[in-house]
């Protein structure tokens, strides 16, 4: 993805946000700031996208993001539950409708017991929350790649089940 070539669900998810006098904001982990970059790469995103959070460090999520630190003591980073409240958080510390977070292994080595390509994905948004847990196969970049792709399209799944549409 470049600014040259937006992703199509980028385009969508923009246009509807747009549409729909909506903001996003993000809040990655093993990502790294690349869904907020894929939404950014589409022209007039700055309408809709309010910014995002890359709290790679765990204990980041719980100081900026307000993830429950026993919960992250207990279960580790890598968990369904810390991506919907690491989208929670996002919304609240930048003031956006919609938080979408990524969380999981990219890889080489598993984390806390999760084996690479382990990935949860959520976006939390007025009267909705979804989240999506997978199991990756690919090198890194491939696994960083996809889990942008299935943030992407969730949160445009979001968009078109949410009401006022």
């Amino acid at each position: 993805m470049t600014a040259a070539s937006p992703s199509p669900a980028a385009d969508v998810a923009v246009a509807e946000l747009r549409a729909r006098h909506l903001t996003v904001a993000t809040a990655e982990s093993l990502t790294g700031g690349l869904v907020c970059a894929a939404l950014t790469d589409v022209p007039g995103a700055s309408a809709a996208v309010r910014g995002a959070v890359v709290a790679y460090a765990t204990e980041l999520k719980a100081v900026i993001l307000g993830v429950d630190p026993d919960l992250l003591a207990a279960r580790g980073a890598v968990d369904p539950e810390v991506a919907r409240q690491m989208a929670e958080g996002v919304r609240r510390v930048t003031g956006a409708d919609l938080g979408v977070a990524t969380t999981g292994v990219a890889g080489p080595d598993p984390q806390d017991g999760y084996p690479v390509g382990t990935v949860h994905v959520a976006v939390v948004g007025p009267g909705s929350t979804r989240v999506l847990s997978a199991l990756l196969t690919g090198d890194r970049a491939q696994i960083r790649r996809q889990t942008v792709t299935s943030a992407v399209k969730l949160l445009v799944e979001v968009l078109a089940d949410s009401p006022g549409r």
